[in-house]
Order: C-alpha cells, then sequence, then structure tokens
C-alpha cells in the first residue's frame, strides 16, 4: 500500500445535506484533514436498478446489470476506507443502500461459488470499514436491524467492520447540529481510522 489513503463515502439517505449525510461529512473532513483522498458518492442522484435473483453471476461471476451503480463498485474497489451511510427508516437500512448491498451478489457468488476471488487477511486488515447512521427515536436498539446488513456488505467486498459512527434521539435533539458529541466524535473518527492504515503503511516502508 503506497499513496494517500483512498476514502470512499457513500450516503444512502434520500435526503440531501440532511441528519446523515452531514454526520457523514463530519467523517469523510476527518479524514481529509488526515490527508487521505476523499470521494462522496451520493446513491439518490444514481439510476440504477436492484438485483433481479437471476443466478447468471453464479456461472459468470459478473452482474448482467451495467448501470449507473456499475462504476461504484469499481471505486468500492479502489478504497482502502469504506464509509456507507444510511438513516434508519422503518428499523432499518434505507432501500437504496439495500439495493447497492444486494447487487454485490457478483463478488459473493465470485468468492463463495466461482471461488476465483480470495481477500487475505492482509488485505482485510488494510480496508475498514465504517457505518454511519441517524435515528429520530431515542430507542438504544433502533439501529439492531441495520448492523447484519452492513456486515454482510463488509465481508463481501473485503473490508474490515472497523466501527460504528451512529447518533438515535435525534427527534429529542432538533438534528444532527444539536447532538452535543456526534459531529465531533464522526471528525474525530476519520482521523483516527486513515492515521491507522498511515502507521500500518509506514511500518510496512520500514521493513521493506
Amino acid at each position: 500500500m503506497t499513496g494517500p489513503i483512498k476514502v470512499l463515502g457513500i450516503s444512502g439517505s434520500p435526503r440531501r445535506h440532511g441528519n446523515t449525510e452531514t454526520l457523514l461529512d463530519a467523517v469523510l473532513d476527518g479524514a481529509r484533514d488526515a490527508g487521505a483522498e476523499v470521494e462522496k458518492i451520493i446513491l439518490r442522484s444514481l439510476d440504477y436498478a436492484s438485483c433481479r435473483g437471476c443466478n447468471a453471476c453464479h456461472r459468470t461471476g459478473a452482474c448482467i446489470i451495467k448501470d449507473e451503480l456499475t462504476p461504484v463498485f469499481e471505486e468500492i474497489a479502489r478504497a482502502d476506507i469504506l464509509v456507507v451511510a444510511s438513516p434508519i427508516y422503518s428499523m432499518g437500512i434505507t432501500a437504496e443502500l439495500k439495493g447497492l448491498i444486494d447487487r454485490t451478489q457478483y463478488i459473493w457468488a465470485r468468492k463463495f461459488i466461482l471461488k476465483t476471488l480470495y481477500f487475505t487477511n492482509k488485505h482485510i486488515q488494510h480496508h475498514k470499514g465504517i457505518f454511519v447512521s441517524t435515528a429520530g427515536l431515542g430507542w438504544e436498539n433502533v439501529f439492531d436491524a441495520a448492523f447484519p446488513a452492513i456486515t454482510a456488505f463488509f465481508n463481501i467486498t473485503g473490508f474490515e467492520y472497523w466501527d460504528n459512527v451512529i447518533a438515535n434521539d435525534l427527534d429529542h435533539y432538533g438534528g444532527i447540529a444539536g447532538h452535543p458529541t456526534a459531529l465531533t466524535e464522526g471528525r474525530a473518527k476519520g482521523q483516527k481510522v486513515v492515521g491507522l492504515l498511515q502507521k500500518m503503511q509506514a511500518q510496512e516502508n520500514v521493513e521493506a
């Protein structure tokens, strides 16, 4: 791993510049401050289809759907840090993000059916995933239904599920700007994860 750390943020919120995207931006700002190369993708701005369940990828290792989501998977493959964001809608992630996750079936097929793709432990250690989420409700378990899908997404794409940046009870706080710690925590974690990979990179350069 050489060069600047590449951070890809993906917003699965259908609302622009709302609570979730603002918290995502805090994480990305922290990563940028730490010297990373940062990019953000807004899923709601893309025209893409959901998985058809045709299982063609089980034979070919490729998705038959070619649309505006196709290059997103190329960006994911190039990222060192993947920051995925979704508000909680009906106790789960949004349809926009779920559509992206379901389309990774072709990667799953390469790993587990065709066995043409394998992520080494070293690769996974050098690729970190962060889940960013917000919820209006103050329930402690409001994020629980989202975690399995996010875990599957990071596992399939070769990222270690490194941490969460989550903020609930936003109805009480009047939005993310009124939350006492979330934005500061987001920036700090963005800086921290980049710094972690930079240290790993520097250590490997010394050993080389």
